[in-house]
């Protein structure tokens, strides 16, 4: 049977080349790096080319830190816990931006500052498109704002905010900026050295790491308390023995995907809008976001009188994996609110199916899809009908 991965904004393929590095630290040089003998040794030339190649991805400077860590949930936890003890616990600041539809680690996180800890918190609309616009911010951040957190790129659309001009809104009220950029890294350019962000989140497993390994930026100057506490691993910033094979493996899944850029920006895009055209040719389908400023892998679509769960399961019979959207709402089978809220209307908030590429997908498992796609849209309208 034909098997298809579409869902690659919830994870991805480890590269094989990022595989057969890691190998080697399992059981050759498996040593805990803190320790003083030489198998902790061993592993430090790795480590610190596995760092340089983080930096290099993002542009970051040597005076910044890189805190590696076990996922970007854990990361955007570190970001708002730390500025609450740091700044709103103490009274310093009273209030939080974020929008209304980040990951649900960052909602969440803001949602219990807010009801149990007293934190105001603003959420941003989108627009039409689905993007935050700048004014949208500069109407809700004043003197008492600490932090603002907007997602570089959305995981269930694809758009992509404009965080520079974001973050700079934000440092001219003098609040510190966060970013998860978890869908953006190995899918749009990066750099740090042209977006003024305090703190940034990644996890490897979105560009071909592995899972349970991510890193968290931070601007120099920028202070902020860990989450973790133990022994004084990553300066202080995030104690717990580190994941070598992960770190090592993050740090060239990360240089690989810098390095294809070039192709997914082309070649993924190419395929991502040919399925795409395929899918607006169907009667009564809509895509949420223009393309152009939409991550070149991804596709949010609301297929009419089709419920999303339904659709899911009639695609993976056919070899077909997509999602309804975030991969950390799916057990609750919570339907796209990002579908209502760039006014698509309520009636296609259950019946949103997101479609992502990789560099690894092919064109033929693209007109596969293309060909199956309208079979299983025809299936169930003829069900439901039936009703």
């Amino acid at each position: 049977m034909t098997r298809i991965y579409l869902d690659n904004n919830a994870t991805t393929m480890v590269d094989p080349a990022v595989r057969d590095l890691m190998t080697r630290f399992y059981c050759e040089l498996y040593g805990n790096p803190n320790s003083i003998h030489s198998f902790g040794s061993d592993t430090h030339p790795y480590l610190r080319k596995a760092m340089d190649q983080v930096y290099s991805g993002i542009n970051a400077s040597d005076d910044d830190d890189i805190v590696m860590n076990g996922c970007a949930t854990e990361g955007n936890n570190t970001v708002i816990q730390g500025v609450y003890h740091s700044l709103l616990r103490t009274g310093k600041k009273k209030e939080i931006v974020t929008s209304s539809v980040e990951h649900p680690c960052v909602m969440n996180s803001c949602r219990y500052l807010e009801e149990e800890m007293g934190v105001k918190v603003h959420y941003l609309p989108v627009n039409s498109n689905g993007t935050i616009e700048v004014q949208a911010l500069k109407d809700h951040i004043n003197d008492d704002t600490a932090l603002v957190s907007i997602m570089w790129a959305n995981n269930e659309t694809g758009m992509i905010n404009p965080i520079k001009e974001l973050a700079e809104a934000t440092k001219e009220r003098g609040a510190l900026f966060h970013t998860d950029a978890v869908q953006a890294i190995g899918k749009v350019p990066v750099d740090l050295s042209k977006v003024p962000v305090d703190f940034l989140t990644l996890s490897a497993h979105k560009f071909h790491g592995a899972k349970g390994v991510g890193a968290l930026y931070i601007r120099k100057g920028v202070e902020l308390p860990p989450l973790l506490y133990g022994g004084e691993h990553m300066g202080g910033r995030r104690s717990g023995t580190l994941n070598v094979a992960g770190i090592v493996g993050m740090g060239l899944a990360m240089e690989l995907a810098v390095n294809a850029l070039d192709y997914e920006l082309k070649e993924v895009r190419a395929l991502r809008d040919k399925l795409e055209d395929s899918l607006l040719a169907l009667p009564d389908v809509v895509v949420v976001g223009d393309r152009e400023h939409r991550t070149p892998n991804t596709i949010l679509c609301g297929v009419k009188g089709v419920e999303g769960e339904s659709m899911l399961w009639d695609l993976n019979r056919q070899g077909i994996a997509a999602s309804t959207g975030s991969a950390c709402s799916s057990e609750d089978l919570e339907a796209s609110q990002i579908l209502v809220k760039v006014g698509q209307g309520k009636d296609l908030a259950h019946t949103s199916i997101r479609l992502s590429l990789s560099r690894f997908t092919t064109a033929d498992e693209i007109d596969f899809v293309i060909q199956e796609f309208p079979k299983a849209v025809e299936r169930l309208r003829s069900i439901s009908s039936s009703y």
